[in-house]
């Protein structure tokens, strides 16, 4: 196993590659321009790394690869129990390498490094999913007796475009990865510019399980090039695309001009509604968790908090005291649960939003970068009460350790402002009261409610929003749909009464 060291200032895995290249036909491959971008951590912010960044030409030589797999190669045609035995190879890899996965991941995105074990787990779990999905998978058939039968073939669509975002990278990777392999589709994987270290790892991981060459191509590269190019190929029929709600804008408008298959999971603003009947501890440790854990970069965050005014002042008090005793620090420390924010980009980003929220609710916590860290991403849990629904911070995605907590009187109003933004991807819901429960999360505009739980996933059921939130599901049989053509055919069993034009 690779063994590190810890400098004076931050932790740093050994082994790290310098230069990080693309994956294309089996090669690992520069840029055909040789043009580079700088990878940074975000600890330090220091560069540690080059990374090929792919142009138009580089993802037509990974389509072009992705396609002639798809059209002679031999993945497609196998068996599903043959592709699942590879499925299940990746599976192994991947567990086998959980701690230089987690090192890795931790290091390139400043998540917590007890978080970061659990994402190759998941990893791992998702193909094996799919492994057995496939070969219990099943198509209809409808008869017509002495008259007509009629079944489905489902057959993999071609070249599946893959773009992924910088948060959870190798994990979320995974949920794309496994289903469009498992249908027997060939990729080309985008990762996110932010954070292209743990894709990297797939190649090989891929190369080792016994899939063909051309199967799996990856390119590096800027969402405005490499990403844009990718949309944009004419031989790629489908795009699943997790990340922002204007890129998702972006690759809608692109893709309609080859009327491409789409699958967008997008930005949430997601409420987590707190009744004055909850087990209000239960409640406080799942509304911190749900919006802290992950440094707050989740799309599913609970990142508005609706709580009845009955019990809001006891609420606030208590949640906000928890908050300012979150350690934050190293990512690589096993005590620190907040860590560095991926990218000084972002870091900005999410520091103004701070700055905004000063003059919009009270500041309960936090409210700047702790003392203790000068360097690196790092900002405090923050949380602000008495948010007004028109505030920024309440309709607006930070996508950050920064939380909007807003009082309400009764169940008519906390349905009003949970569906009071564009955003509708998750939904978080705390009461006793078993039929308050059911109507209340069957209207309120989110893809996804957890009751009286934070974000605990099966990988089973439908995985996407609506709003400004996705376009369409994932997760279970919905991504062997995405990923599947569903071709009727038809057979006439007994005579055909057919009009005899022209006769």
């Amino acid at each position: 196993m690779t063994t590190s060291v810890e400098t004076a200032k931050h932790y740093i895995p050994e082994n790290l590659p310098s230069h990080i290249q693309h994956f294309i036909n089996g090669e690992f491959v520069d840029s055909v321009s040789g043009k580079t971008f700088d990878v940074l951590d975000p600890v330090s912010n220091g560069n540690y790394a080059t990374a090929a960044a792919g142009q138009k030409e580089d993802i037509d030589l990974a389509v072009a690869a992705a396609r002639e797999a798809f059209v002679n190669g031999p993945w497609p045609k196998m068996k599903p129990r043959e592709r699942a035995r590879v499925l299940n190879k990746i599976a192994d890899a991947v567990e086998a390498q959980e701690a230089r996965l987690a090192e890795l991941e931790t290091f390139d995105t400043g998540l917590p490094i007890t978080q970061a074990k659990g994402q190759a787990l998941r990893a791992a779990e998702n193909f094996r999913f799919f492994a057995d999905l496939i070969v219990a998978q099943f198509d209809d058939a409808m008869k017509v007796p002495g008259s007509q039968i009629n079944y489905v073939n489902r057959k993999p669509i071609g070249v599946a475009g893959l773009i992924t975002p910088w948060n959870t990278p190798f994990m979320l990777e995974s949920w794309k990865l496994a289903p469009a392999l498992a249908t027997g589709n060939t990729v080309v994987l985008k990762p996110a510019e932010f954070t292209p270290l743990s894709a990297s790892l797939w190649a090989q991981i891929f190369k080792d399980a016994g899939l063909p060459d051309g199967v799996f191509n990856l390119v590096n590269g800027l969402g405005e090039e490499a990403g844009d190019a990718l949309v944009k190929h004419p031989d790629v029929p489908l795009i699943s695309f997790t990340g922002e709600t204007t890129t998702g804008q972006t690759i809608f408008r692109n893709a309609a001009a080859n009327l491409k298959g789409l699958s967008m999971e997008l930005g949430g603003k997601s409420p987590c509604v707190v009744f004055a009947d909850a087990d209000l501890d239960a409640a406080i440790d799942s509304a911190l968790f749900g919006v802290f854990s992950l440094n707050g970069e989740r799309c599913t965050a609970g990142s508005r908090i609706l709580v009845e005014r009955a019990i809001y002042d006891e609420f606030c008090e208590k949640y906000a005291a928890r908050a300012k005793n979150i350690v934050v620090g190293d990512p690589h420390d096993p005590k620190t649960q907040v860590g560095a924010l991926v990218h000084p980009e972002h870091y900005n980003k999410v520091a103004s939003y701070v700055e905004i929220g000063k003059s919009e609710g009270r500041l309960l916590a936090g409210g700047g970068r702790p003392d203790h860290l000068p360097e690196g991403n790092y900002i405090a849990p923050t949380v602000f009460a008495d948010v007004a629904p028109d505030a920024r911070i309440f309709q607006e995605e930070i996508f950050g350790p920064v939380v909007a907590i807003t009082p309400f009187e009764n169940d008519d109003e906390a349905l009003a402002l949970a569906n009071n933004t564009k955003y509708g991807l998750a939904a978080y819901i705390w009461t006793q009261n078993l039929t308050r429960a059911h109507n209340f999360s069957q209207n309120v505009e989110a893809g996804m409610v957890w009751l009286n739980s934070h974000n605990v996933r099966d990988l089973r059921t439908p995985f996407g929003g609506v709003k400004a939130s996705g376009l369409g599901h994932e997760g279970g049989y919905r991504s062997i749909d995405f990923y599947t053509d569903q071709q009727a055919v038809h057979i006439t069993l007994g005579s055909v009464h057919t009009p005899k034009f022209g006769a």
